[in-house]
C-alpha cells in the first residue's frame, strides 16, 4: 500500500511542476541552491532525515550540531558566495541599498565578543549569513520576481504534498507523540506541529497570491493550469494547518490572506493611506488580543488561554536571567549553558523565547532591539515604495512583512534558517526591478507590465531605492 501511495504522490507532485512549467520564461539554474536551502529550512536537517543523530536540545549535541549538516550547509554557503562574486556589481549595489540590515548583522557579530559561547555563536552567525546569501541569489537573478515565484512554488510543490504523504502513510516520520499523555501531533516533513503550521502558512500565502494574480489576469498564458496547481497548494496548506492545530500559523495565515485579498481591491491599491491603515488595524488586533486582554475570546477561540500556553510565565523567568539589558548575552548565546539549565524546570525542552522580539532582547539587548526596529522601519518603507509602483508584485511582500511581525509575537522567528525570517528578508530588501542582465537588443520588462528598450549588450539595473 505504501509503495502504491508513493507512486501516486510522485505522479501528483510531478503534475504540479508540469502545470507550473513555462519554458518561455527562464530563470538561472543557480536558483536550485536557495531552493535546497529553503527545503532544508522548511523541513529537517539532512542528519535528521538520515536518522544519524540529529542535535538534541541539550548537551554537546545541541552546541556542536551534526557534522553532516554543518558540512553540507558550509558547502551551500561557499557555492552561494561564488555565485554572488560572479554577480559582483549587482550584489554590491543591492547591499549598499540595504545598509540597516548589514548594520544589524554586523552588531550580531560584534556581540560574540561578550558571549559565553563565542564559537557556537560564530557558527550560527555564519549560518545566518547563509540566509542572506540565498536571498541575494534570488534577488539578483535575471528576473527576480519570476525567481521568487518559482522558488516558493517549487518548495510548496515538494514540502506540502510530502507532508500529507508522511502523515497518512509513514506515521513514524510524519507524526510525533507526547511523552506525557501520548497525544498525537501531526508534523509532516518538520519536527513539530508549529513548524508544520509555519511552513504551510508561508507557502500557502505564496500560492494564494498566485491564485489572486491569475484571477485578475496577471499570469498570461497557461493561467488555467497554474490556477489548478496553486489552488491545490492553498487547499493543502489550509488542511495541514487545521490538523496541526497551530494557532499562531492559523491566525497569521488569516491575517496575511486577508491582506492579500484586500490589497487586490482597486480602491485600496490606489490609496496608500488605506494600506497603512489596514496594516495598523491587523497588527492592532493581534496585539490587543494577545497582550492587552481586549480579545480574549479570539485567543480562546484559537484554542489558547490567557497565558498563551505557558509562554507568559516562561517570559517572566527568562527576563530574570538577563545580566546586561543593554548588550544582551551575545548572538544566539542566551539559550545555552547555565541559563538553559535554569529554564528547564519552568519550560522543559525549551530553546527559544517563543517571542521574536524578546529573543532579540535576550541575545542582543536593547541595542539589538533598536537595530532590529531600524530594519523594520526601513524595510516597511521599501515595501510601501514597491507597492506604490506596482501593487501586484509587492502585495506578497507586504503580506510577508505583516505576517513576520505578527508571527513573532508568540514564536521566535527572527532566527537563521527559518522560513518566516527568509521570507521577511526577501520582503524588506530594496531590490532591483531588473537584475543585471545581458540584453540582446530586445525589450525586457522593468516591472510585470512596463517595458523599456535597452541597447544590445548593455546591462541594466533599476533599483527601488538607493
Amino acid at each position: 500500500m505504501r509503495q502504491i501511495a508513493a507512486l501516486v504522490f510522485a505522479v501528483g507532485i510531478t503534475g504540479l511542476f508540469l502545470l507550473e512549467r513555462d519554458p518561455k520564461n527562464r530563470t538561472s539554474k543557480a536558483l536550485l541552491l536557495p531552493l535546497a536551502w529553503l527545503l532544508i529550512a522548511g523541513s529537517r536537517n539532512a542528519g535528521e532525515w538520515l536518522q544519524m543523530g540529529a542535535p538534541s536540545d541539550a548537551g554537546d549535541a545541541y552546541l556542536d550540531g551534526n557534522p553532516l549538516d554543518r558540512n553540507l550547509l558550509s558547502v551551500f554557503i561557499a557555492i552561494g558566495v561564488v555565485i554572488l562574486i560572479r554577480r559582483g556589481k549587482t550584489v554590491g549595489r543591492l547591499l549598499r541599498a540595504n545598509a540597516p540590515l548589514l548594520l544589524y548583522f554586523a552588531y550580531c557579530a560584534v556581540s560574540l565578543l561578550w558571549s559565553d559561547f563565542p564559537f557556537v555563536g560564530f557558527k550560527r552567525w555564519i549560518r545566518a549569513l547563509g540566509d542572506v546569501v540565498m536571498v541575494l541569489i534570488v534577488l539578483t537573478d535575471r528576473d527576480w520576481l519570476l525567481a521568487r515565484k518559482r522558488v516558493y512554488a517549487w518548495a510548496a510543490f515538494l514540502l506540502l504534498p510530502i507532508s500529507v504523504f508522511l502523515i497518512r502513510y509513514y506515521a513514524e516520520l510524519g507524526r510525533t507523540y507526547s511523552s506525557i499523555d501520548g497525544q498525537v501531533y501531526w508534523t509532516g516533513v518538520t519536527t513539530n506541529k508549529n513548524e508544520l503550521g509555519m511552513v504551510c502558512m508561508i507557502f500557502g500565502l505564496a500560492s494564494l497570491s498566485r491564485v489572486l494574480d491569475i484571477y485578475r489576469g496577471r499570469e498570461g498564458a497557461r493561467k488555467s493550469r497554474r490556477m489548478i496547481a496553486h489552488f491545490v497548494v492553498v487547499l493543502t496548506a489550509i488542511w495541514l494547518i487545521h490538523i496541526a492545530n497551530s494557532a499562531t500559523s492559523l491566525a497569521c495565515f488569516v491575517i496575511g490572506g486577508s491582506l492579500l485579498v484586500l490589497t487586490s481591491w482597486r480602491p485600496v491599491m490606489r490609496r496608500p493611506a488605506l494600506v497603512h491603515l489596514l496594516v495598523a488595524a491587523l497588527l492592532g488586533v493581534a496585539v490587543s488580543a494577545l497582550f492587552l486582554g481586549l480579545g480574549t475570546g479570539l485567543v480562546q477561540g484559537l484554542g489558547r488561554n490567557s497565558t498563551l500556553t505557558g509562554r507568559t510565565e516562561m517570559w517572566s523567568h527568562a527576563l530574570k536571567l538577563v545580566d546586561n539589558p543593554i548588550i544582551g548575552a551575545g548572538y544566539e548565546s542566551f539559550w545555552v549553558g547555565t541559563r538553559l539549565e535554569k529554564m528547564r524546570p519552568v519550560a522543559p525542552g525549551v530553546n527559544q523565547a517563543h517571542n521574536g522580539y524578546l529573543e532579540v532582547y535576550l541575545n542582543l539587548g536593547w541595542i539589538g532591539v533598536t537595530l532590529l526596529g531600524f530594519v523594520l522601519v526601513t524595510g516597511y518603507r521599501n515595501v510601501i515604495a514597491a507597492f506604490r509602483r506596482d501593487p501586484d508584485s509587492a502585495r506578497l511582500r507586504l503580506a510577508y512583512f505583516v505576517v513576520a511581525l505578527s508571527y513573532n509575537f508568540t514564536e521566535g522567528a527572527f532566527k537563521f534558517r527559518n522560513p518566516v525570517w527568509i521570507s521577511f528578508l526577501i520582503a524588506i530588501m530594496a531590490v532591483p526591478m531588473i537584475s543585471s542582465r545581458r540584453l540582446q537588443g530586445r525589450k525586457v520588462a522593468a516591472t510585470d507590465h512596463n517595458q523599456i528598450d535597452v541597447p544590445s549588450g548593455e546591462a541594466l539595473v533599476c533599483e527601488e531605492r538607493i
